[in-house]
């Protein structure tokens, strides 16, 4: 026997879903607040998951962060069930200040990230990162340090980020030629 299908005919489920999708979009800082995730100041926050427990998540000052997944628990002791059925491993997780996290990046269970960190698109972050570093990969390692980062980029750094989407056209196609 399996349970009943669920039904959602509550018109009040449905304008709580319609009212956290706006809000998600329009305003994603208090949307992820709404959840009990603690946000910093300056925060860039584009499709990002918080998992079942957000409130376990806290974000520092200016962190940016797209379609990435805050994972705090550790589903994998589902095969424990039937050893302890009430088996939970959960565990905060704590993202520093100046922080950029690539698209699609994972961060599991229990991790520290430190201030001043580049994550790369698509890492999966298991273990604490330290402050002033660039990490990547699955699991996510450090590979340089943020000085090193930005030397390695300074000279390839182009002036358009304060310009209207028509000036930062002509301004790269003219930089980039035809």
């Amino acid at each position: 026997m399996g349970r009943p299908p669920q039904r959602f005919s509550s018109s009040s489920s449905l304008i709580g879903k319609v009212r956290r999708r706006y809000l998600r979009r329009r305003d994603s800082v208090a949307y992820a607040r709404s959840l009990g995730v603690q946000v910093g100041e300056d925060c860039r926050i584009i499709n990002v998951n918080f998992g079942s427990e957000p409130y376990l998540v806290k974000l520092g000052d200016h962190v940016s962060a797209t379609q990435t997944h805050f994972i705090t628990h550790d589903g994998g002791v589902w095969v424990f069930r039937q050893r302890q059925p009430d088996a939970d491993l959960i565990a905060p997780i704590v993202v520093g200040n100046n922080v950029f996290l690539g698209m699609s990046v994972t961060v599991l269970p229990g991790v520290s990230i430190g201030d001043n960190v580049v994550v790369g698109a698509g890492a999966v972050v298991t273990h604490d990162l330290p402050s002033d570093c660039v990490a990547v990969g699955a699991p996510a390692k450090p590979i340089r340090t943020i000085d090193e980062y930005w030397q390695s980029v300074e000279s390839l750094l182009v002036p358009t980020k304060l310009l209207g989407p028509d000036e930062k056209r002509r301004y790269l196609e003219e930089h980039f030629g035809p």
